[in-house]
């Protein structure tokens, strides 16, 4: 009873491994996932974001830079 039933299946395998599905398999399993176009767009503007994140750092950073230098040439004062 059993045997018939696997028998179905692996035909149905063979039969979808040999048409456009099997196809489709195979470039997949060869280059990969197709690129998405709604992924790279999202990417983009991750990169995007992060461009801009790395220029707010940098001009914090001189910020930053500029205090310590005037704080290093104030003189000190003593507390009274």
């Amino acid at each position: 009873m059993a045997i018939p039933i696997v028998l179905f299946i692996v035909m149905g395998v063979v039969m979808l491994s040999r048409g456009n599905v099997g196809d489709a398999v195979a470039q997949r399993i060869l280059h990969g996932a197709a690129p998405d176009g709604r992924l790279e767009t999202e990417v983009d503007l991750l990169r995007g974001e992060v461009e801009a994140l790395r220029q707010e750092l940098v001009e914090a950073q001189e910020r930053l830079d500029f205090t310590e230098r005037l704080l290093a040439r104030a003189p000190e004062t003593p507390h009274a």
